[in-house]
């Protein structure tokens, strides 16, 4: 999870460079240290508080949570609303790109007659974690990646009128998860990450 958590949000920096704003360069967040990524309440509290209070309330228990959002400046970028899909686009990205690397050592691992638990299943999780944060953060949803991917593509009153969602996002998206509909939504990109990574195993 925190590697997962921390290319995703440092490949957003890199991009958000590479098109002309070097905000996130500058405050140290282009790195692979995942202290500089970790939101206290977002990664540590919430998270651990809402597994904690739908166990108690006899659920399943479910897992929410954030990192720290990566600072871009889109004035700075060269071709704002172009250039704002591709620095959305490069954290699912990643994420689907680490999916592809553990699918591969998993059938490495297996083809080799490798029995160790730990690795295994440390490749499983790591297949699992990052098409889930892919496929979350693809959701159309601002503030979700999914969201700002759209809002670039959208002509400029549809852009506008989506980006007004952008406060009230989180919101929804805990609505979605406490009334576990969410799965409905994520269902295509889920597919869609599993049908990629299966190309290469």
């Amino acid at each position: 999870v925190l590697l997962a958590i921390t290319l995703h949000e440092a490949a957003h920096g890199y991009v958000a460079r590479m098109f002309g704003d070097s905000t996130a360069f500058m405050l140290g967040r282009v790195t692979l240290n995942p202290v500089k990524h970790i939101d206290p309440v977002g990664t540590v509290i919430v998270p651990l508080a809402i597994v904690l209070l739908s166990k108690l309330a006899g659920g399943a228990g479910f897992m929410f949570g954030w990192a720290k959002p990566v600072p871009v400046n889109f004035a700075n970028l060269r071709h704002p609303k172009r250039d704002m899909i591709w620095v959305a686009a490069a954290g699912p990205a990643v994420n689907l790109l680490m999916a592809i690397a553990w699918a591969v050592l998993l059938r490495v691992l297996l083809s080799s007659g490798v029995d160790e638990t730990f690795f295994i299943e440390m490749a499983k999780a790591g297949v699992f974690v990052n098409i889930g944060l892919m496929a979350l953060n693809l959701l159309p949803l601002p503030p979700l990646d999914g969201g700002r991917i759209l809002v670039g593509l959208l002509p400029h009153k549809l852009a506008y009128a989506l980006s007004r969602v952008e406060p009230y996002g989180v919101f929804i998206l805990i609505f979605l998860l406490a009334t576990n509909t969410i799965g409905f939504f994520l269902q295509p990109f889920y597919e869609f990450g599993v049908g990629i990574v299966r190309l290469f195993i």
